[in-house]
């Protein structure tokens, strides 16, 4: 994956500043195509929580919609070649198919409230700064406000922190633990289901997500990366399944 350092300056600065212009900015809403030139949105409007979605998406087991609103303590459900781009507050997600997430509604204001628990599938997320966790059946993150990709499956979880600050756990034994500091998907981690001690956090390959998704998650709830995405490439609806 290329880094910052491989983009000519020239070209650098003129990203920054169509950045900065809303020169790349494009409209919100479902794509009409199959394909499409990645363009950031607009930040989404009060009283909208899907962005985009294709498929069998489903809210609390309805059918959703683009007028679908998605709030805590809801779960939300995708199936065969299906995705949802979504926000909640300054959250913001792609689920991708045969996936199921549920967002819990807070305990109370002693505990660490979770912000999301994947019980299947894959999701990539950016959350507003703040101390919170994310659970799958096999593992426990903690974060304090940063993006990270999340797959769920029955034996394992792979968490790559795409930048910030993750004390990654597993879900029975809160001692088997390590702290992720990541400027760029630099550490990836796989944590496993069962093993011995400190090997079942294990390293893992960067995989099935990118910068550009990043970046338009983060766009939706009125923030940026940390880092300049370069733009201009195509993206098909079917790289989001």
């Amino acid at each position: 994956m290329a880094s910052i350092s491989d983009i000519d300056e020239t070209r650098r600065q003129f990203l920054i500043y169509l950045l900065s212009t809303g020169a790349l900015t494009g409209l919100a809403g479902c794509a009409s195509s199959s394909e499409s030139a990645f363009a950031l949105p607009k930040e989404m409007p009060p009283g909208r929580s899907i962005f985009q979605l294709s498929g069998d998406v489903r809210v609390n087991g309805i059918a959703a919609s683009l007028a679908t609103i998605i709030k805590a303590g809801d779960v939300i459900e995708t199936f065969e070649r299906s995705y949802v781009i979504f926000v909640v507050g300054k959250d913001s997600f792609i689920l991708r198919s045969h996936s199921k997430m549920h967002l819990p509604v807070p305990a109370s204001a002693s505990t660490l409230p979770v912000a999301f628990h994947l019980a299947r599938g894959k999701a990539l997320t950016v959350l507003a700064s703040r101390k919170t966790q994310l659970t799958t059946p096999t593992a426990i993150i903690g974060i304090r406000g940063t993006g990270v990709y999340i797959e769920s499956e029955d034996d394992l979880s792979y968490v790559c922190t795409c930048y910030g600050i993750a004390d990654l756990a597993t879900s029975d034994n809160a001692a088997v633990k390590e702290t992720i500091l990541s400027e760029h998907h630099d550490q990836p981690r796989y944590i496993l289901a069962s093993g011995q001690g400190g090997s079942r956090i294990q390293p893992a390959p960067f995989k099935n997500h990118d910068d550009e998704e990043l970046l338009l998650i983060e766009t939706l709830v009125g923030r940026t990366t940390p880092y300049v995405v370069p733009q201009g490439l195509t993206r098909t609806r079917s790289r989001y399944f």
